[in-house]
């Protein structure tokens, strides 16, 4: 079982800055670059939602409208690591954000749907608040 784990959250104002990073854990380091990468977040009281999507060559990138032109996927080959770059933070952005990935490659109709989605990691704590 692929274990995934994710970093880079915390406590940042209004209009700040953070990076999120996804590494995979398990016997192979490179493992991660074998799949296509997810992100979602889970607001207090609120169900988990879809942010965006980046495939395994890095040659599909979707986003969620509420975080277009904020966020950013991206992958790092050498690194075997996903992030997202998320700036101009709001307070509603407040969430844990965990990463997910697929072995099914991720398209308009589907990058957002959850069930497509084999291993998910813990999670990793963001608060925007001033």
């Amino acid at each position: 079982q692929v274990q995934l784990v994710e970093s880079g959250g915390g406590l940042v104002q209004p209009g700040g800055s953070l990076t999120l990073s996804c590494t995979a854990s398990r016997f192979d380091p490179y493992e991660l670059d074998a799949y296509h990468v997810g992100w979602f977040r889970q607001a207090p009281g609120k169900g988990r939602e879809a942010i965006s999507s980046v495939s395994k060559s890095a040659g599909r990138k979707y986003y969620a409208d509420f975080v277009k032109g904020r966020f950013t996927v991206s992958r790092d080959y050498a690194k075997s690591t996903a992030y997202l770059q998320m700036d101009n933070l709001k307070s509603e952005d407040t969430a844990i954000y965990f990463c997910a990935i697929r072995t099914s490659m991720p398209g308009s109709s589907d990058w957002w749907d959850e069930r497509e989605y084999e291993y998910w990691g813990q999670g990793t704590q963001v608060t925007v608040s001033s």
